[in-house]
């Protein structure tokens, strides 16, 4: 029976609601603290029996953690394919955890715990993977959970900590305070005016990394770019997401500076392009995943720029997400040859957007 993603809390992804600050340039933040059990082998040596007892020690301690207490428990190897991979799509499982893109072998006793409030990937390349998302730019708030939900589970099980290096995780980069922070950003006008290179240069020199909209491993499409910190040990908490904050401003910044060198130098140029991008949308018969992406990404700078009024930032982040192949499958109940999911791709975004306008009427 296929998973029925409404039991998820708030549907795994209430990050989606474009509520948080510059909304239609920010899509999330995401903090994210690799943990390990004491007294375990870490990912590299572990056998199969101590997988299952991390995974059964992790679920008899949920009723003691207040923020997963109420939480879903999946098991990887309880899903199909399918489900694993819708999962993906809304960003609640790495790569890691569902086996690859290839169906590779899953990690034995792997799962996740599914509250409103934080996600724990478990047993995939360190025991505990403790996420956090916030819709828009909310890294602070984003912070604070993570560490509120990270005490409630070191109340409740032995952590691998060391006094000297921090919290000790399978990569030595994780190592310190295992953290990760993350913003998914929209950046089509540094793209258009050729300065993004440049930028992402200066990303590197800075300490941190870009990827694409489903981190590492994946390509940048549409302009959609996941930025986050590169190392942890030696720097705390505050530090990392304080330092990736003010990158992220400044690249805000950066952004809606390029906007208005387009608006200003090529208007009636940019404004075609962008409402044949709408027009495609609303009118196409077979959309690839690539295309869609892309020409979501003109009409979400349409949007922002108040070139096009009846649609909102939440309805082009629903399509970007449910409108992925896994998704579109396991609304059809059935696997979907790449044409059928073009497709039933380009259906479900006509659907949409016909109904925005109609709404909108």
């Amino acid at each position: 029976m296929p998973l029925d993603l409404s039991l998820l809390p708030d549907g795994g992804v209430p990050w989606l609601a474009a509520s948080g600050e510059h909304a239609d340039i920010v899509l999330s933040s995401r903090v994210r603290l690799a943990r390990n059990l004491a007294g375990f082998n870490f990912s590299a040596r572990e056998r199969d029996g101590e997988r299952l007892r991390i995974l059964a020690q992790v679920r008899d301690a949920l009723p003691r953690i207040p923020s997963l207490a109420r939480g879903m428990v999946l098991r990887m190897d309880e899903l199909t394919p399918l489900d694993r991979a819708v999962l993906r799509e809304r960003h609640l499982v790495s790569r890691e955890l569902v086996g690859g893109d290839a169906g590779a072998e899953l990690r034995p006793a792997s799962a996740i715990v599914v509250s409103d409030t934080a996600g724990v990937m478990v047993n995939e390349e360190d025991h505990l993977r403790l996420q956090v998302f916030r819709s828009g730019f909310d890294m602070a708030s984003a912070l604070a959970t993570a560490v509120l939900v990270d005490r409630e589970i070191g109340s409740q099980l032995p952590l691998a900590f060391h006094r000297e290096f921090g919290f000790l995780t399978s990569c030595p980069t994780n190592t310190g305070t295992g953290l990760r922070a993350s913003v998914l950003v929209h950046l089509p006008a540094l793209v258009l005016t050729q300065e993004i290179g440049k930028v992402l240069q200066g990303l590197q020199q800075m300490g941190l990394t870009h990827r694409g909209l489903y981190g590492e491993g994946s390509e940048v499409v549409g302009s959609f770019f996941q930025v986050s910190n590169q190392t942890t040990l030696g720097r705390a908490e505050e530090e990392l997401t304080e330092h990736l904050a003010r990158v992220i401003r400044r690249l805000v910044d950066q952004e809606v500076a390029a906007r208005k060198v387009l608006v200003r130098d090529a208007g009636y140029i940019i404004e075609d392009k962008l409402w044949r991008a709408y027009g495609t949308l609303r009118y196409a018969r077979s959309l690839t995943s690539d295309e869609a992406m892309n020409l979501l990404s003109g009409v979400r700078l349409a949007v922002s720029l108040k070139l096009l009024g009846g649609l909102s930032v939440y309805t082009l982040n629903k399509l970007l997400v449910f409108g992925q192949s896994a998704h579109l499958a396991h609304q059809a109940g059935r696997t979907l040859s790449d044409s059928e999911a073009a497709i039933a791709r380009a259906r479900f975004v006509r659907t949409v957007l016909a109904n925005d306008a109609k709404a909108e009427g």
